[in-house]
């Protein structure tokens, strides 16, 4: 019985679905055009649907054909995977890379860093998706996911590619018309911007003093009349004079800085955010996997080194 997937197929949908045309997707296979909608032609006569929709100048994919492409990459990504762990590849980097983040530290930080990487290793295709909370660590969605905070499981391996504090700040102006909070529970009478992430309870804001055995915690609850899921936005409303923030050191240094922010309560401490890069036990001899997070690991300790210089 012929069977309607052809491995052969998945590599060659994988190029043309890059491609902005078919003429486009036949020069980069080094074949004519004819020969790449002949290939197509059978490729949806054998699976019985339609993958992609033409037209003179461009095409796109049906939801068929992303579906198609979505399972098409994750197979050659794993097929690249099993050729680094033989060693037939030589352990040069290569292949689809899955990287997940979170929207704010993602957007300014990952995505730079991803345009570096790809440019340093062309055979490794990479793949960013940015969430509001990291993704469970036990399912297999992603390659890396990098996040704040080792997760709590044994079954992955989380290595740590950052140190990472959050701090609490505010603008000077908001701090002259409202006053500077000498200890924590100061913060109950000021309007404190609030940031819906995680699993960490809302409003609550947890600051310690004290080493070692003398260290005392305490639970303050905030409150404020603007909230966010989105780190970024809540950075420009403290920006604007709006209130108090809670933020990741990494986030916010530029602006303390240059003074647009000043450090609020430095005598205390919030909790770490040490940033982590974590991935699957089975992901960790791939080559790609490892050159990303050695990457990212060499990126972030010298972007702190000239920060600190």
């Amino acid at each position: 019985m012929t069977s309607a997937i052809v491995p052969a197929d998945l590599g060659f949908f994988s190029t043309l679905a890059s491609a902005a045309s078919l003429s486009a997707a036949a020069r980069e296979l080094g074949v004519t055009t004819p020969a790449v909608s002949k290939h197509l032609a059978l490729m949806e006569s054998r699976i019985g649907v339609l993958l992609v929709n033409r037209s003179t100048r461009r095409m796109s994919l049906t939801p068929e054909g992303e579906l198609y492409l979505e399972h098409a990459r994750r197979i050659l990504g794993e097929i690249d995977g099993m050729e680094e762990l033989l060693g037939v590849s030589k352990a040069i980097p290569k292949g689809l890379l899955r990287v997940n983040a979170t929207l704010g530290f993602g957007r300014s930080h990952v995505a730079p860093l991803i345009s570096k990487f790809v440019r340093k290793y062309r055979e490794v295709e990479v793949q960013l998706q940015l969430s509001v909370n990291p993704p469970p660590p036990t399912e297999d969605l992603f390659d890396v996911c990098v996040r704040f905070g080792a997760p709590p499981d044994s079954r992955v391996i989380a290595r740590r590619i950052a140190a990472n504090r959050r701090l609490l700040c505010a603008a000077p102006a908001y701090l002259a018309k409202h006053g500077i909070p000498k200890v924590p529970n100061d913060l109950t009478k000021h309007n404190c911007i609030g940031i819906r992430q995680g699993e960490e309870a809302y409003g609550v804001w947890r600051l310690a003093s004290g080493r070692g055995r003398n260290v005392s915690t305490e639970a303050v609850k905030t409150r404020g009349n603007l909230t966010t899921n989105d780190g970024e936005i809540a950075v420009n409303w403290a920006l604007e004079g709006h209130g108090v923030l809670m933020r990741a050191e990494w986030d916010i240094e530029r602006y303390l800085g240059n003074g647009r922010l000043v450090q609020v309560l430095p005598q205390y401490y919030t909790p770490d955010a040490d940033i982590y890069a974590v991935y699957p036990q089975r992901h960790q001899l791939a080559a790609r996997v490892r050159a990303f997070v050695d990457f990212l690991t060499l990126s972030f300790t010298q972007q702190a080194a000239a920060a600190k210089a």
